[in-house]
């Protein structure tokens, strides 16, 4: 990997991250000159970035203008959790076809392992992560590489408002809400080979939550702007 290649990933990495958990506000314009003192590069790896992240939904761009973050808008929130739910609900059916017994031990391994962080006081950063984490793993249970990629990207670009969501059912709702129980029911489906089974479970897993998206990306707005 040349230099200028390092320098890019590694300028894309880091605002990706930034991009992903808002750090710049919804609509905001960037400040290339800022950015590139603050990341410690050159203005050229930093326009690769920016315009990779443009095509990867992350930000916007405008001609004449230059980059801004992407709004956070319920519709466009609501579109992502509803391809989400598409590629997910396939994946979990093709995995109840496809995946091998060691394919699916191991994920009930990682299932199990991770069910005891799932109680009251665990970072909702945590619980975040991990249900992240398991629902690529499951996709890869598919066989399908572009069904993960897809995943990987929604998953990064809604993973903001899904933080706020984990937070606000910590913080309001009883201690059993947040558990790994629908987790454990698309995975009994998938064990038991029952594709229908396991579609309909990753569909009222995911579809449990698109009722509160307004309400969601409310709450997101005023952690973003009272924090």
């Amino acid at each position: 990997m040349s230099k200028n290649t390092g320098t890019v990933e590694r300028t894309y990495l880091r605002l990706k991250e930034m991009a992903a958990n808002y750090e710049f506000k919804p609509d905001s314009r960037l400040n290339e000159s800022e950015l590139s003192k603050r990341l410690d590069t050159s203005r050229t790896p930093l326009r690769e970035a920016l315009n990779r992240l443009v095509a990867e939904g992350f930000l916007t761009s405008r001609a004449g203008q230059g980059f801004f973050c992407r709004p956070l808008v319920p519709g466009h929130i609501m579109e992502l959790y509803e391809a989400r739910a598409a590629i997910e609900c396939e994946a979990a059916r093709l995995a109840a076809l496809r995946a091998d017994p060691a394919q699916i031990a191991e994920l009930e391994q990682f299932l199990e392992t991770s069910r005891p962080e799932y109680i009251p006081g665990t970072s909702p950063v945590e619980l975040t992560r991990l249900d992240e984490e398991f629902h690529v793993r499951l996709t890869r249970l598919a066989g399908n590489a572009e069904m993960v990629r897809m995943l990987e990207n929604m998953n990064a670009r809604i993973h903001y408002v899904r933080l706020i969501d984990l937070k606000s059912l910590c913080e309001h709702s009883g201690a059993d809400t947040v558990t790994t129980d629908p987790h454990r029911r698309i995975l009994d489906a998938i064990k038991a080979r029952d594709p229908e089974a396991a579609r309909q479970e990753m569909a009222k897993h995911i579809e449990r939550r698109l009722e509160a998206i307004t309400d969601t990306v409310r709450a997101a707005f005023a952690e973003l702007y009272t924090a």
